[in-house]
C-alpha cells in the first residue's frame, strides 16, 4: 500500500526577503516615527533600564553604555539574521522614547511576537497603539507574515489596553510563562491573523 502524503508547503515568507532589505524608517500620525537604533540611543536604553515600569515588565535590561551600544549593535545583527526587527519610537529630531518591535520572528512559519516600552515621558497619549497599529501593517503587508502575537503579564492591564485598542483578540491564558524579577507571572495571550484587518 503507498499512502500518498499531502505536499510541504513552501514558506510564507522566503528567507533573505528581511536581510537583503534596509530596515525602514516609518511614520505615526502622531508626529514621531519608527527608526532603527542608533549607538547614540544608549542612554534611552539606560533610561528604560532604570524606570521602574519598564523593568517590572522588561527583561535584557542593561546597566552601562557599553552594554547599551552592544544591544543596539545585536539589534542589527538579529535584523540581519531574520530573527527580530527592533525599532526606536522616536521624535523627529532623533530623541528615542521608546521601543517597539517583532522578536521570535519565524518568516517559515509566517508569525512574530511584538514587544514595546515607552518611556514615561511618552506615556499615556496613546503612542503605543499607534506605534503596534503601524508595525502590524508592516508585518502583515511589507514582510508578509501571516500571525502575529502580543503577549503579557495578567497582572500588567496597559499592555492589555494596547492589544485591544490595536486589534489584537485575547485568545487565552498562558500560566506561568514567563519569569519576572518578583517570580513566574500567567501572561495573557492575544493575536491578530490576516484578514483581521
Amino acid at each position: 500500500m503507498v499512502i500518498s502524503l499531502p505536499p510541504v508547503p513552501a514558506p510564507v515568507v522566503p528567507a533573505g526577503q528581511m536581510a537583503r532589505q534596509a530596515q525602514p524608517v516609518l511614520g505615526l500620525p502622531c508626529g514621531l516615527e519608527l527608526r532603527p537604533w542608533r549607538l547614540s540611543d544608549a542612554g534611552a536604553l539606560l533610561a528604560a533600564s532604570r524606570d521602574p515600569a519598564i523593568r517590572q515588565w522588561n527583561r535584557l535590561l542593561v546597566e552601562t553604555t557599553d552594554q547599551a551600544r552592544r544591544r543596539i549593535e545585536t539589534m542589527h545583527e538579529r535584523w540581519r539574521a531574520e530573527l527580530s526587527a527592533m525599532w526606536a519610537i522616536a521624535r523627529p529630531d532623533g530623541e528615542a522614547l521608546g521601543l517597539i518591535g517583532w522578536g521570535d520572528i519565524d518568516l517559515t512559519g509566517g508569525s512574530a511576537e511584538i514587544v514595546y516600552w515607552i518611556l514615561p515621558a511618552a506615556r499615556g497619549g496613546g503612542v503605543v497603539v499607534e506605534a503596534t497599529e503601524r508595525l502590524t501593517r508592516w508585518a502583515l503587508n511589507d514582510l508578509g507574515l501571516h500571525r502575529l502575537r502580543l503577549c503579557h503579564s495578567v497582572a500588567n492591564p496597559a499592555s492589555c489596553r494596547v492589544a485591544a485598542k490595536a486589534g489584537y483578540a485575547l485568545e487565552g491564558t498562558m500560566r506561568s510563562a514567563l519569569l519576572h524579577a518578583d517570580g513566574w507571572h500567567d501572561e495573557h495571550l492575544h493575536a491578530l491573523v490576516r484578514g483581521d484587518v
